[in-house]
């Protein structure tokens, strides 16, 4: 995979993601797909990644904006900033109580791709910045 089909890769990831079409974005990931969050365990292999978006999709309804994708030239590792945009829609376990409150975050992902799929989703944010946002203790204003 080149470069260029690297960032198209990526741009079909995180349009799918905005489309909330989960199917779409597990079908450009590999079958031992590695799924790093910024909290938490590694998820393993499609099926992981599939119960994280389901329990994702039921807690927070978010659109990324402000998408910057960069690649190496060898097409294998793909990192990506932008603006979460969301609303957290119904509380996740040891975290506040969700009452519908809007959230804007920075964040990034870096991938690792193999045989023209994502076989790396790394994801960071600042989840104290987040707690803080819902809590209502400090704005979501995001600088990107």
């Amino acid at each position: 995979m080149n470069r260029p089909e690297a960032l198209s890769l990526i741009e079909r990831y995180f349009e799918a993601f905005n489309a909330h079409d989960t199917d779409a974005m597990s079908a450009l990931l590999t079958e031992d797909v590695e799924h790093h969050v910024n909290e938490g365990e590694i998820r393993r292999g499609r099926g992981a990644f599939a119960e994280f978006s389901a329990h994702m999709s039921a807690c927070y309804d978010e659109r990324l904006t402000d998408m910057v994708v960069m690649a190496n030239d060898a097409g294998t590792r793909v990192a990506a900033e932008y603006v979460v945009n969301g609303t957290y829609l119904r509380t996740d376990q040891g975290l506040p109580e969700a009452q519908g409150q809007k959230y804007v975050l920075p964040a990034g992902s870096f991938f690792t791709l193999r045989d023209g799929r994502i076989a790396r989703v790394t994801t960071y944010y600042n989840l104290a910045h987040w707690i803080a946002q819902v809590s209502g203790k400090v704005s979501g204003k995001a600088r990107a």
